[in-house]
């Protein structure tokens, strides 16, 4: 069983942008509200959520100077 097996995922690299990246950068989002959630804040997924968010802007950003 592959990750694109579940249905939620296929749902999304179906209907995506055809970028792996990007679509991942969707799927993993609310998986890091949930890590917040659960663990409470603190340093630690104050970290990850920044670093999320780096991620995402920064591939946004290199998408739109590549194009």
């Amino acid at each position: 069983m592959t990750p694109r097996d579940l249905p939620v995922v296929s749902v999304v690299f179906d209907a995506g942008a055809d970028d792996r990246v990007f679509d991942s950068l969707l799927l993993v989002g609310p998986l890091i509200i949930a890590l917040i959630v659960a663990l409470g804040r603190s340093l630690v997924t104050e970290v990850v959520a920044i670093a999320y968010i780096a991620m995402f802007v920064g591939y946004t950003l290199y998408q739109w100077v590549r194009t």
